[in-house]
């Protein structure tokens, strides 16, 4: 396959001196444990892939994307017991952002789509600092709300991590490595202290004990085609983002 254009880690100098792109894409992802029968690189895959899928559509109505590589480390603080799994801490994750908000910038980029594919990452706070000390406008695509309607019509047993959802996308995009057969079951302890469960009460899960198997959801009606569903369903609303993005002129954009 030649160098795409609109993926950085493929395209060459010659390349985007031609191409131009004028709206950056960020992929985030995270490196954990998905139960026992898909990768740790789960996130980094659906986050890659998705803003890939996107650009490439976004192209092919004129927009100039540009996917820069993958941040393959995302928020597990309450992981770190289970092995292999890398955490990022909310200081790094924002180093990072300002970093490339900082380089984009400097070469006349002033829009930037962040694609996240991990529960576990809070952009909000990061990218209200980061717009108002760059100048840019920048913008947050959660792969998981993306796609909530979508999801709740295709899979039958809905959870938040490891689930049937995310097994399904994953036997789209990567059957090879997704092993049904060690796929756990997902369960969920509850919180022992009353009130907890409630909308709009948040704390975080000691995550080992809340889910044994590490899974937040049956996996085990997963297909790939429920996942080519949802996948493609991600990958043209995001790739409708970037084409407002691309084709906006400055003054039109909001807060910038």
């Amino acid at each position: 396959m030649k160098p795409r254009s609109y993926v950085l880690h493929e395209a060459n100098y010659h390349q985007l001196l031609e191409y131009r792109p004028n709206v950056a894409v960020l992929p985030w992802g995270a490196t954990e444990a998905h139960n026992h029968h898909m990768p740790h690189g789960t996130d980094v895959v659906e986050a890659t892939e998705i803003a890939i899928a996107a650009a490439e559509r976004a192209v092919s109505q004129g927009a100039r994307p540009i996917v820069l590589p993958t941040i393959p480390f995302g928020n597990n603080a309450q992981q770190l017991d289970q092995v292999a799994t890398i955490h990022c801490s909310t200081a790094t994750a924002t180093a990072i952002l300002h970093d490339v908000c900082t380089s984009l910038k400097a070469q006349g980029i002033d829009r930037l789509v962040i694609v996240n594919a991990h529960g576990g990452n809070e952009f909000k706070p990061l990218i209200r600092d980061a717009q108002q000390a760059h100048d840019m406008l920048i913008v947050r695509v959660n792969f998981f709300e993306l796609v909530a309607d979508v999801t709740r019509q295709t899979v039958e047993h809905p959870g938040d991590h490891a689930d049937e959802m995310e097994t399904s996308v994953l036997l789209h995009l990567q059957p090879d490595w997704v092993v049904m057969e060690q796929a756990g079951e997902g369960g969920r302890v509850p919180f022992a202290i009353e009130g907890l469960d409630q909308a709009g009460v948040w704390t975080p899960r000691p995550w080992s004990a809340s889910c044994p198997d590490t899974g937040c959801g049956d996996p085990r009606q997963a297909t790939a085609e429920k996942g080519r569903v949802i996948f493609d369903a991600a990958a043209q609303r995001c790739a409708e983002v970037l084409v407002g993005l691309s084709q906006a002129q400055r003054g039109q954009l909001p807060y910038v």
